[in-house]
């Protein structure tokens, strides 16, 4: 059983940075594929990056590309979601997931989310 927690998010001007942070506790991070998620108000709760369970592979939604990185470190049981050049249209709320499938069985989890306010 995992626990995440967001933190990091917060009111930053257009062009900005921001990291994010999801740590976990109550077990090991190392075999689960990761997950930035965001939904804005009434908007589809869309994925913005994920990355492999052994960090090797990432990917991005386009609207993020070239602005986003995503990270891992899995002796301190947590990912990032280093953010820069924010725009407005950034605004949302964050939230980290982290999911597995062994031996048929599937394994998922949730953060509560951090809000991230991009606006001048």
């Amino acid at each position: 059983q995992l626990q995440l927690v967001e933190s990091g998010g917060g009111l930053v001007q257009p062009g900005g940075s921001l990291r994010l942070s999801c740590a976990a506790s109550g077990g090991a991070f190392s075999s689960y594929v990761l997950h930035w998620y965001r939904q804005a108000p009434g908007k589809e709760r869309e994925l913005v990056a994920r990355i492999s369970s052994d960090g090797r592979s990432t990917n991005y939604a386009d609207s993020v590309k070239g602005r986003f990185t995503i990270s891992r470190d899995d002796a301190k049981n947590t990912v990032y979601l280093q953010m820069t050049s924010l725009k407005p249209e950034d605004t949302a709320v964050y939230f980290c997931y982290a999911g597995r499938t062994t031996w048929g069985r599937t394994y998922e989890y949730w953060g509560q989310g951090t809000q991230v306010t991009v606006s001048p």
